[in-house]
């Protein structure tokens, strides 16, 4: 099935900003398993690492920051209509830093893409994800974070994907001991894919570019990396 390629992908790529927001960069790489269960359901799992820096400290140690499952349905499918293909994708996250500081994070993104020709290999994207973060210290609590964006695509003869978006980002602000850490914000966010797709349009490899308002800029590149399983 069609690989789903939204703001946030196996992995929290939106930036939930923490209780300080110096600009920061960072590098991470994603090795999740997908399951085809059908044409039009697949789940998935896996492991992510990062390395991070802000404008105040160095370049962290690279280590696994967190594990994800969660699964990715396509509601209606184009097919060459005039109504575009309605995606569904829904991930379950948890970090992997030292209690109490863990977090469980529930990401929904509902994507409309709308392709140009027959082959689906230009098209335009819109859609809407929503994060949820819940944070394992009792008297933390961070609100949730909305994303809508628009982009479009271009897949050329050789399999390789260029998709583009922008969107804005709305934070609710997040609370320690109930006092305002992180006051709310809504900015802008842009991310660039370029992906290598097989015949079946699975992503082969893929390398995101990802800038964030929150409030500062947060500069993100990820690499990922993705094995299949496939039913016949």
């Amino acid at each position: 099935m069609r690989t789903l390629a939204s703001l946030t992908d196996l992995t929290n790529l939106t930036t939930l900003p923490a209780l300080s927001s110096p600009s920061s960069q960072s590098i991470g790489i994603d090795l999740p398993l997908t399951v085809d269960l059908n044409d039009y359901v697949s789940a998935y799992g896996g492991f992510s690492g990062t390395a991070s820096r802000t404008s105040t400290s160095d370049w962290s140690a690279f280590t696994i920051s967190s594990w994800n499952v969660g699964f990715q349905a396509d509601v209606y499918q184009q097919n060459g209509g005039s109504i575009p293909t309605i995606t569904l994708q829904s991930t379950v996250t948890r970090s992997i830093p030292d209690a109490p500081l863990a977090t469980t994070s529930l990401n929904t993104i509902v994507e409309f893409d709308y392709a140009l020709n027959e082959d689906e290999t230009k098209g335009f994207l819109a859609g809407v994800q929503y994060t949820r973060v819940a944070v394992d210290l009792a008297l933390a609590r961070i609100n949730p974070n909305i994303v809508g964006y628009v982009g479009g695509y271009y897949q050329w003869d050789n399999n390789w994907k260029l998709t583009g978006r922008f969107g804005v980002q709305s934070f609710g602000g997040a609370q320690l001991l109930n006092l305002t850490s992180f006051q709310p914000f809504t900015q802008p966010i842009v991310r660039i894919d370029l992906d290598r797709m097989d015949d079946n349009d699975n992503r082969l490899f893929g390398v995101t570019a990802q800038i964030a308002w929150v409030p500062k800029p947060s500069y993100q590149l990820t690499l990922r990396t993705p094995l299949y399983a496939v039913r016949n």
